[in-house]
C-alpha cells in the first residue's frame, strides 16, 4: 500500500498529496474559534463539512468552476471515507473573500466605529443582525495560526491580486452568496454571511476551492433573522460559550476543553444545517444516490476537454476498485 504524503495540517483539515495534479483534503472533527483550535472534538463535524461542501459544489457549479473531483472511489482511503475530497491542485489566492448580507460579528463592530465595513459605507442606524440593503463584499487577509484575519478595503484587495482578478473574485463571490442565500431561504434558513476561497489554474483561470457554505464558513440563522436566544446553525454556540463567564478563558491562554453539553448542541446544529440545506440525512453519506449520481448537467464542467481535470478520476459507482488503493500515512 502506498502512503499519502502529508502536505499540511490546518486547524480543521489535513492535506495530502494525491499525485502531481490532485490533493486529498480530509476534514477532521476539530473545531476552532478566533483562529485557535479547541482540545475537544465535535463528532461527525468533519463528515458534515465534507458532505455539505460537495452538495454546494454541485449546486453552484454553473457560477464558477470548482476544485471538486470526487468524494468516493479507489483513490480515497477507507479510513478517510466520508471526510475526504479529492480535489484539483491549484495556486491558492493569499486572501479570503467574505460576503455579508446581514450585519453581525466583527462586521457589526467595525460598523459601529466607522459606519462602514471594509471601506463600504452603510446607512446610519443599522442594528446588529439587521439585513443589509444589498450584500456587500468585504475581503480579508488569511490569518496565520494564532492571528486574526484583517479586513481589507477593495483598493488594498486590488493591490494584492490586480484589478481584473480582484473584480472577478468579487463578482463571483457576490453571485455565489446570492444563489446560496436563495436556496437557504427556500429551506427555512437565512445565510447571514460567509467566506469563500479561490485558486487559479496554471492557465490563470479562477477556481472556487476549499469548503463551501458550511457551518464552519457561514452563519446560518432560522428564517426571520436572528436575535438573542434563537439558535444559529453554525459554530456561534461555541463562540458564545467561549466568551461567556463559564469558560474562564482569558483571551490569551490556549482554548479550554468544551463541555459535553456544548459539544452535543454544536453537533446537533451542524447536523440540522446539513439536513435543512440538502434535504438528506447524514446517515446516508456518502452512499446517497442524490449525492453520487448527479445529473449530467451538474457534472458537465468536470472531466471535459480543456478543464485541467483527468476524467479517469471521476467517481463511477460501477468502477471496480483498484487492488492497491492509497492508504493514509
Amino acid at each position: 500500500m502506498t502512503p499519502l504524503p502529508t502536505l499540511a495540517t490546518g486547524k480543521v483539515r489535513d492535506l495530502y498529496a494525491a499525485g502531481d495534479d490532485h490533493l486529498l483534503v480530509v476534514a477532521s472533527d476539530r473545531i476552532s474559534a478566533f483562529e485557535r483550535v479547541f482540545p475537544t472534538v465535535v463528532p461527525d463535524k468533519g463528515r458534515v463539512l465534507t458532505a455539505m461542501s460537495v452538495f454546494w459544489f454541485r449546486e453552484l457549479a454553473d457560477v464558477l468552476p470548482n476544485h471538486f473531483v470526487a468524494c468516493d472511489g479507489p483513490l480515497i482511503p477507507e479510513a478517510f471515507r466520508g471526510r475526504a475530497l479529492l480535489v484539483e491542485r491549484l495556486r491558492m489566492l493569499p486572501v479570503e473573500a467574505v460576503v455579508r448580507g446581514h450585519l453581525a460579528g466583527r462586521g457589526y463592530a467595525e460598523y459601529r466605529k466607522s459606519g462602514s465595513v471594509c471601506g463600504v459605507p452603510l446607512p446610519a442606524g443599522l442594528a446588529e443582525w439587521e439585513r443589509l440593503p444589498e450584500p456587500i463584499f468585504t475581503p480579508s487577509t488569511k490569518a496565520r495560526p494564532g492571528e486574526i484575519d484583517e479586513h481589507l478595503d477593495f483598493d488594498t484587495f486590488v493591490s494584492v491580486l490586480g484589478r481584473p482578478l480582484a473584480e472577478q473574485v468579487r463578482e463571483a463571490s457576490l453571485e455565489l452568496y446570492r444563489r446560496g442565500a436563495a436556496h437557504a431561504a427556500g429551506q427555512g434558513l437565512v445565510l447571514a454571511d460567509t467566506k469563500f476561497e479561490f485558486g487559479t489554474r496554471a492557465n490563470g483561470d479562477l477556481v472556487l476551492a476549499d469548503e463551501l457554505l458550511t457551518p464552519d464558513s457561514a452563519r446560518y440563522w432560522p428564517a426571520g433573522g436572528h436575535r438573542p436566544g434563537r439558535p444559529s446553525f453554525d459554530k456561534q454556540h461555541v463562540r458564545d460559550w467561549l466568551v461567556g463567564p463559564s469558560s474562564g478563558w482569558d483571551c490569551v491562554s490556549e482554548l479550554p476543553p468544551l463541555p459535553a453539553d456544548v459539544v452535543r448542541a454544536t453537533r446537533e446544529r451542524y447536523l440540522e444545517a446539513y439536513r435543512r440545506i440538502t434535504g438528506l440525512s447524514l446517515a446516508d453519506w456518502p452512499r446517497d444516490p442524490a449525492d453520487l449520481r448527479q445529473p449530467a448537467s451538474r457534472l458537465g464542467q468536470r472531466g471535459g476537454a480543456g478543464d485541467g481535470r483527468d476524467p479517469r478520476l471521476e467517481h463511477d459507482l460501477h468502477r471496480p476498485r483498484r487492488p492497491a488503493a492509497l492508504q493514509p500515512g
